[in-house]
């Protein structure tokens, strides 16, 4: 009989124990070691996503520019192209900001030989800036080649050697000096499209010859500055 009283007894302390629950004390930790946790997770993933999309804006940001340097590249490149020597393809207008220029390369249909005009598609091409983008115009309107560009300028080059700068201090080049045009420096700034930088950008940027050609922007925005020098084949022959 005592025998069962005290195993009754034991039985009631571990129940009674076991139905005790945590006390505010043991939750109020736990719950802040919890919102520590999560606090430190979220930091790691925000962090994790501010540099992505640095990563990811500045990607694009050196892909429109390599775009547009190339387009510009290969078709000031053919500037004056005049195979049959009856085109009078030229540099028409060379200003600091903006180019515009003919070339012979084709006829009235696609695959045409040149047909001694400079009337036909694509034959008449001016690049410059409107409303921060770079666009090209061939007759038909301007065309968005690539967006979110701050500043183009260009430098035309004589033959001589070495060269001499045919449009000083950003000027524009003459209209008796656009046949002395045998290359062109083309700089070009390009940004980000969304802020990435932490602290305000305030640099300025300048082109090969150390002109300024875009002041401090005082803005939260990444940006980056490249220079092609493009000799232009066909013209002076």
């Amino acid at each position: 009989m005592q025998h069962c009283e005290v195993m009754e007894m034991k039985m009631k302390q571990n129940f009674g124990y076991l139905n005790q629950g945590f006390t505010i004390v043991e939750l109020l930790v736990a719950m802040v070691v919890s919102l520590l946790a999560l606090g430190a997770i979220y930091s790691t993933f925000l962090n994790q996503h501010k540099s992505y999309v640095v990563q990811e804006e500045t990607s694009a940001m050196n892909q429109n520019l390599r775009i547009a340097l190339f387009y510009m590249q290969r078709e000031i490149r053919m500037a004056g192209c005049d195979p049959t020597g009856n085109a009078n393809a030229r540099i028409i207008t060379a200003n600091a900001t903006s180019i515009n220029f003919t070339e012979d390369v084709r006829g009235n249909l696609d695959g045409s030989d040149s047909d001694g005009d400079t009337d036909d598609a694509n034959e008449n091409i001016t690049y410059c800036l409107k409303a921060d983008n770079l666009v090209k115009n061939t007759g038909g309107g301007n065309q968005m080649v690539v967006q979110n560009i701050d500043a183009l300028d260009f430098v035309y080059l004589d033959g001589s050697s070495p060269p001499s700068v045919l449009n000083p201090e950003g000027s524009d080049v003459p209209e008796e000096s656009l046949d002395q045009i045998r290359s062109v420096e083309v700089t070009m700034v390009a940004r980000t499209d969304r802020n990435t930088l932490a602290s305000q950008n305030n640099n300025a940027y300048f082109n090969q010859r150390g002109w300024q050609i875009l002041g401090p922007q005082n803005d939260n925005f990444s940006r980056r500055c490249l220079t092609v020098w493009i000799k232009c084949r066909n013209l002076g022959l």
